[in-house]
């Protein structure tokens, strides 16, 4: 497993970014906005990111894009996120990137089947132009999307059947939804392509940031889990609890230390 992180979960100046990762002792980047507030991948400076990260040699685990996010049945919306996804696919062929993530559209409160077959017929199609430049189309489940627990995106995934098409897993997503994140973990066994790491606790109903290891997730157990079933892939840091910087370089050491203990004790 890679210990890596959102870098605009602190800051969108690249170069700061890659400045903490590497003070953080973190492996590499997954890249959302970077520059101004509105620069989001693929619209960044990319000759100037490819050299900082060549530079510092550090991994590009994946990038986000603002795609696939609107009403699952605004057609047109979709269909114009398909248009633009070979641009994506490009920066990531070109940065050398293997897989971009998205939050699975917006929460539909009526007719849930029927926004879950559209959902997965548009990314069924993603994953075809994907598999073509080699890429994983990563799926996230998210509180605000169409699938914020472990199990609607089991299902979502299930009628996609698309091996590009592979869960981005955030058991404080699930927890915060209401599922209990080891089931949820449990029920994408084989699916996960990457998994998002915070914490924090529910506190008289409200959700309350903290850094890495002082919340209501079982790290310790979610790492176990998917360190047995073989999992190698990137552990995306987010950083919310305040002030960020200090609660960053506290959240990855503690990250990296269990990472250590779990994977010799596997």
């Amino acid at each position: 497993m890679i210990p890596v992180w959102l870098t605009d979960t602190v800051t969108p100046d690249l170069g700061r970014a890659l400045h903490y990762t590497q003070l953080w002792g973190l492996q590499g980047v997954e890249l959302r906005t970077v520059g101004g507030p509105d620069d989001r991948v693929p619209d960044v400076n990319e000759p100037q990111i490819r050299q900082q990260l060549e530079a510092s040699e550090f991994l590009l685990s994946s990038v986000a894009p603002a795609l696939f996010g609107g009403p699952v049945h605004d057609r047109m919306m979709w269909l114009n996120d398909l248009a633009r996804l070979p641009e994506v696919l490009s920066f990531c062929q070109r940065m050398r990137c293997p897989r971009f993530v998205i939050d699975p559209f917006a929460a539909t409160p009526n007719d849930a089947d029927t926004a879950l077959d559209t959902a997965a017929d548009a990314l069924r199609q993603a994953g075809e132009k994907a598999a073509a430049k080699d890429v994983i189309v990563g799926v996230k489940n998210d509180l605000s999307s169409l699938c914020p627990t472990g199990q609607d995106l089991a299902l979502l995934l299930a009628l996609v059947d698309h091996a590009n098409v592979q869960a981005v897993w955030d058991p404080a997503a699930a927890l915060r939804a209401g599922e209990d994140p080891h089931a949820g973990l449990d029920t994408l066994a084989g699916r996960i392509t990457m998994v998002r790491c915070s914490d924090g606790r529910i506190e008289q109903g409200q959700w309350n940031d903290t850094i890495f290891g002082a919340g209501d997730i079982d790290w310790t157990a979610q790492l176990e889990t998917l360190h047995a079933a073989g999992f190698q892939g990137p552990i995306s840091l987010e950083v919310y609890a305040e002030p960020r910087p200090k609660a960053g370089l506290r959240s990855a050491t503690a990250l990296i230390r269990l990472l250590g203990r779990v994977q010799r004790a596997g």
